[in-house]
């Protein structure tokens, strides 16, 4: 069968009373989360324990065999699994680009082909410091069954990938009144659908569906893992994404009416923000006073770095080299940065092993969230 013609992406689903009931849900638990006074301590350990089971679970879909306290223990450099050397790379690989959305969130810049590029890159275990956009796959991939070897899902052609990626990027950058989830949830859908790479399809996917709902401040204070809702019950997750009469993308799915994958997203999305709603409430009862917008200003790197704040009052670059792993120059670097941009403060200018510490706000903040 000749390929479609690239006309408008134009999305075909139906806004179900399920749906709309869901999207309450969901605007309930998105007012109710950012009244909530969280401690800085709290939300800063929330928020590494959603990004962990976001890292578990959506590598686990693929297959990774790494459990949740192992991969917890790969990101902190605590351990290494000889023999689980491609599980702990794709664990780190999907660490980094959750980085990287946190980034793209905060600089709230439109979403770019280059930037899911970059997102797949990290994906694939690209270096944070040398990120080159992946170009789109330049020959035809399959999906099959892993039990049967049945074909489950023939995406388009290669030559019809690019025109397919700008469309997607064009439609999720369009300014118009669709419920920010159901955007979301349509991206994951069609990335999944154009499969434009032979291997990352699915977690990239599932981080640009992280991304588009921090653009649209449904981030939630960072404090969910849509994966999990996934992972959970995979069967249903793939279920949901299969549409179409037939497995090959001219033959009907590319004009599908995807309602089906529409509703079990935005099922899954209230029943995973009710479980944060449910988490926090049990913390916020603890007392103490909510200081998110202070947080906030701070990146991956900086919320991590805290830790050793918790322990002691200065640090230095060395302190930085082993909580990263970074090379001394770099880390030397980085402190720099951080003492530009008024995060850190150098107590002792004038001796040559540079102590730092926080700067006032900081310090205080942490002082006072127990």
């Amino acid at each position: 069968m000749a390929p479609r013609k690239h006309t408008k992406f134009s999305p075909i689903f139906t806004i179900t009373p399920t749906i709309a009931a869901n999207l309450m849900r969901i605007e309930a638990v998105k007012e109710a989360i950012q009244l909530l006074p969280i401690t800085p301590r709290v939300l800063a350990s929330l928020r590494e324990t959603a990004r962990l089971f976001s890292t578990h679970y959506s590598t686990m879909i693929e297959g990774n065999r790494l459990t949740q306290k192992q991969v917890a223990q790969v990101i902190g450099k605590e351990q290494h699994f000889p023999g689980r050397e491609r599980d702990e790379g794709e664990v780190k690989g999907y660490y980094a680009a959750l980085d990287e959305v946190e980034r793209a969130a905060q600089r709230e810049e439109p979403v770019t082909e280059s930037a899911l590029q970059k997102l797949h890159a990290l994906v694939m275990g690209a270096r944070k410091t040398h990120v080159r956009p992946t170009p789109y796959r330049d020959g035809q991939n399959v999906i099959r069954d892993s039990r049967s070897s049945g074909i489950v899902y023939m995406p388009p052609e290669a030559k019809d990938v690019s025109p397919l990626m700008k469309q997607l990027v064009a439609w999720l950058n369009r300014k118009d009144e669709l419920p920010v989830p159901i955007r979301a949830g349509i991206a994951h859908y069609q990335f999944a659908t154009i499969h434009p790479y032979y291997d990352g399809n699915g977690r990239t996917a599932r981080l640009l569906t992280t991304l588009i709902l921090h653009l649209g401040r449904y981030d939630l204070k960072g404090l969910y893992a849509l994966e999990e809702y996934y992972a959970r019950g995979l069967k249903d997750y793939y279920e949901a994404l299969t549409v179409g009469p037939s497995h090959n993308y001219y033959m009907g799915r590319a004009e599908a009416d995807i309602t089906k994958w529409v509703s079990y997203f935005i099922e899954g999305m209230a029943v995973s923000f009710e479980n944060v709603r449910e988490r926090a409430e049990d913390e916020s009862a603890k007392g103490g006073k909510d200081k998110t917008k202070l947080l906030r200003n701070l990146d991956a790197r900086q919320r991590k770095a805290l830790a050793l704040f918790r322990r002691s009052r200065e640090i230095t670059a060395k302190d930085i080299c082993a909580l990263f792993g970074f090379q001394p120059r770099t880390a030397s670097l980085l402190c720099q940065r951080w003492v530009e941009g008024g995060f850190l403060e150098v107590t002792d200018p004038a001796r040559k092993s540079r102590r730092y510490r926080l700067n006032d706000a900081y310090e205080a903040m942490l002082a006072g969230g127990s």
